[in-house]
């Protein structure tokens, strides 16, 4: 009996579509700890932007800011008012927002901060005071 040695195409077949698989479901796993590291990232910035604003601005002033930003709020790293995606708060297309609201003079009494998430629902915060 002559016996060859070597895989059958149907065992090759079989262990590429297996293989196939599991490389799917790797990225698939990857992409979603990815966007769940960023909202993550996100949710640091607004946390950091909240309490610079009730630590330290409103403690100084009595009142809220019409707009934030570093020349204002300087007590917070820079690099938050960058959102994952490069995005500063203020531009089109950023994932965080700053909603000022009863303002007078500039001066603000109320305020919501938000951040839109990718896996979750917006992660918002309202003024304390």
């Amino acid at each position: 009996m002559n016996k060859k040695q070597g895989f059958t195409i149907l065992e090759v077949i079989v262990v590429g579509v297996f293989a196939s698989l599991l490389l799917i479901f790797f990225f698939i796993q990857k992409s979603n700890i990815d966007a769940m590291q960023r909202d993550e990232d996100r949710k640091t910035a607004i946390n950091a932007m909240y309490y610079a604003l009730e630590e330290s601005f409103y403690k100084e002033n009595g009142y809220y800011p019409e707009h934030i930003s570093e020349e204002n709020i300087k007590v917070i790293d820079p690099a938050l008012w960058t959102d994952p995606l490069g995005i500063n708060l203020g531009q089109t297309g950023s994932s965080y927002s700053y909603e000022p609201a009863n303002c007078k003079e500039g001066k603000c009494k109320e305020y919501i901060l938000k951040a839109n998430l990718e896996k979750e629902d917006a992660y918002v915060k309202y003024n304390r005071n």
